[in-house]
C-alpha cells in the first residue's frame, strides 16, 4: 500500500504509522487524513498485525489541521471536514480490536492533541505538550476531544484546558492522567518498544474485547455492564488463545498466544 504522507511500516507484528509532512510539523490536509483511514482499515484486515504505533516524523507528532490547507476562512465547510475526514478516522482508531501506541515525541496541538487522545496508551517524550488550542482561533474542540478529555482528567480540568488552551508537557500530562508514561527523549523508543513486545504476544482477542468493554462502560448502567462481561467473556472463552493459557497454566510455563 502506497502512502504520500504517512509512512506504513510493519515489523513482526507490529505496524508503526509515521505521520511525515515535516515541513508543517505533520499539520493535517485532506490527503493525509484520508492516508490514515486507508491505513486503519488495512490494519483492521490484517490477522498478522497485532498492535499498532502511531507517531510523527521529526520534532513533532502533530501541529493540527493545517489552516493553509483548509483553504479561505469564509468559505470552510467545517462539519464536511470533520464528518468526512476525521470522523470516520477516529472511529476507526477506536473500533479497532488491536491496541495503538501513541509515541508522542514531539507537539500534539488541536486535532493532533485528538488524535493522540484516541489512542490507546500514549508514551510521551518529557519534551513533547499537549494542548487543546481550538480556543485560540475561536474553535471548540473537535474529532473526539470533547469525548477523550473529560473522562482523562475530569470536568473541571477539562474545562480549564479546552477554554485556555495551556501546553500540557509530558510530565504534567502524566501526573493528569493524559498519558501513561512521559521519559527523557532518549528513552522514548526503549520505553514504547517494551509496550510493543507485551503487546505482541499478548491475547490479542483478549484485549481487543477489553478495549471494546472500557469504551461500552462509560455509557452503560451496571446491569448492562455485567450483561457485556458474561457476553464477552464467552467470545473469550471461544479462542485459542484461552486454550492455551490454561494449557500454559496447568504445566507451569509462560503461554504462547498466538492472537487467535
Amino acid at each position: 500500500m502506497e502512502f504520500q504522507y504517512i509512512t506504513y511500516h510493519q515489523t513482526n507484528a507490529c505496524v508503526t504509522l509515521t505521520l511525515n509532512r515535516t515541513e508543517v510539523f505533520n499539520a493535517f490536509n485532506a490527503e493525509i487524513l484520508f492516508e490514515l483511514q486507508r491505513a486503519f482499515k488495512q490494519i483492521a484486515s490484517d490477522e498478522s498485525v497485532r498492535v499498532v504505533v502511531l507517531t510523527g516524523e521529526g520534532k513533532a507528532f502533530s501541529a493540527g489541521q493545517d489552516l493553509k490547507a483548509a483553504g479561505d476562512p469564509d468559505k470552510i465547510n467545517f462539519n464536511q471536514i470533520i464528518t468526512e475526514r476525521y470522523n470516520p478516522l477516529i472511529k476507526a482508531m477506536r473500533n479497532l480490536p488491536k491496541p495503538i501506541i501513541c509515541r508522542l515525541n514531539g507537539v500534539a496541538a488541536g486535532a493532533g492533541c485528538s488524535l493522540a487522545l484516541a489512542c490507546d496508551l500514549i508514551i510521551a517524550a518529557e519534551e513533547a505538550y499537549l494542548a487543546e488550542i481550538f480556543i485560540n482561533i475561536a474553535l471548540v474542540m473537535d474529532a473526539g476531544s470533547t469525548y477523550f478529555l473529560p473522562r482523562q482528567v475530569g470536568s473541571l480540568k477539562a474545562f480549564e484546558l479546552a477554554t485556555m488552551g495551556p501546553k500540557v508537557t509530558g510530565k504534567e500530562a502524566e501526573s493528569l492522567g493524559l498519558v501513561n508514561k512521559a521519559v527523557p527523549m532518549e528513552q522514548l523508543d526503549e520505553t514504547v518498544a517494551k509496550y510493543v513486545a507485551y503487546y505482541e504476544t499478548a491475547p490479542t482477542k483478549a484485549v481487543g474485547l477489553i478495549k471494546k468493554m472500557l469504551q461500552k462502560s462509560s455509557t452503560s448502567t451496571l446491569e448492562e455492564v455485567l450483561a457485556y462481561e458474561a457476553l464477552c467473556q464467552q467470545t473469550a472463552g471461544q479462542t485459542s488463545d484461552f486454550r492455551e493459557g490454561v494449557r500454559a497454566f496447568l504445566e507451569k510455563r509462560k503461554p504462547s498466544f498466538q492472537g487467535k
